[in-house]
């Protein structure tokens, strides 16, 4: 296959409109939802479901190395070639085209692949935190992939995974990885203050409550970008449990706010692109809502935080 760089073609934070690629968001959020699946399958569980996710890769999206009968194998999502690779620690290759084809067929797909790699594989047909939750083998009602769509969605993932992994490695308390969750469709990184917290009361659509109180089980502030919110997408903090008075810390920059609709701060997405410096706008608004979070909560800071450059 030929080598191409799209990326002279694209700009470093793009433009992406919710409306223009609404049908192959909700068809790709079915398909990462069973590759997510597949991992869970195998993957030992890890505190707050962190063995569940895909991670940010030079190509797409990819689960990285998970565990099977004594050997590896990963799965990759390949936003510029716009195909869907498996590999097994054994040599073996299957690929799956990305291209417009109902979920059911995508699922099939992946099924064959994995039974002709040898990783014998039974994944819950029927995907979470979604209405309605159609079961995969008969979900013919999503099936649009726009390969520029995807690709541009990669490409927002790519930045808000940079500036997120800057802004973690201020961090050296117990913090989450940036990673992807397939639940929601979101990127996300979470802080952990090290103390317990309320069990979580669950609600979640189509999710069981426990899956929520594994993931919220100790006091947290996390932050993250969602695909689905304003006209661009947008990144989103939040703290668990809200300590008093956090709604109304003032965070920046300006564009964000908190939404008690969605009991988190949000900041569009259009905000940070059309930003003068969009990696500065980002980081502030994942400092200070970090801060409204901690202080609120009386985190022990000087312990939790550290000079990423500290060795420079």
């Amino acid at each position: 296959m030929a080598t191409r760089n799209p990326r002279r073609a694209v700009p470093p934070w793009p433009r992406l409109r919710v409306a223009e690629w609404e049908d192959t968001r909700e068809t790709l959020h079915m398909w990462v939802q069973i590759v997510g699946k597949v991992r869970l399958a195998h993957a030992p569980l890890l505190n707050h479901w962190w063995q569940v996710t895909l991670y940010v890769s030079p190509r797409g999206l990819t689960t990285s190395a998970v565990p099977c009968a004594g050997e590896f194998f990963d799965i990759e999502f390949d936003f510029v070639d716009h195909v869907l690779r498996l590999r097994s620690s054994d040599g073996g290759l299957r690929t799956v085209p990305l291209e417009s084809m109902p979920v059911a067929e995508f699922a099939a797909r992946v099924s064959r692949a994995l039974e002709e790699l040898d990783l014998h594989t039974t994944i819950q047909d029927h995907p979470n935190e979604v209405e309605p939750a159609i079961p995969f083998s008969q979900d013919h009602r999503h099936h649009t992939y726009d390969p520029r769509a995807a690709h541009l969605f990669w490409r927002q993932l790519l930045q808000a995974d940079r500036v997120m992994g800057a802004f973690r490695a201020r961090f050296v308390g117990k913090a989450s990885p940036v990673h992807f969750f397939w639940g929601a469709m979101d990127l996300a990184c979470t802080r952990f203050s090290g103390r317990r917290a309320p069990r979580h009361a669950g609600g979640a659509p189509n999710c069981g409550d426990w899956v929520m109180v594994e993931g919220y089980s100790h006091e947290l502030s996390s932050c993250g970008f969602w695909p689905g919110g304003g006209e661009e997408g947008a990144f989103y903090s939040y703290a668990y449990p809200e300590p008093p008075g956090y709604a109304d810390r003032r965070v920046t920059p300006s564009d964000a706010f908190y939404s008690r609709e969605h009991g988190q701060f949000l900041l569009p997405y259009e905000a940070v692109r059309t930003a003068d410096d969009p990696d500065a706008a980002l980081t502030g608004f994942l400092q200070s809502t970090y801060e409204a979070a901690a202080d609120g909560a009386g985190w022990d800071r000087a312990s939790l935080e550290a000079d990423p450059e500290r060795w420079g």
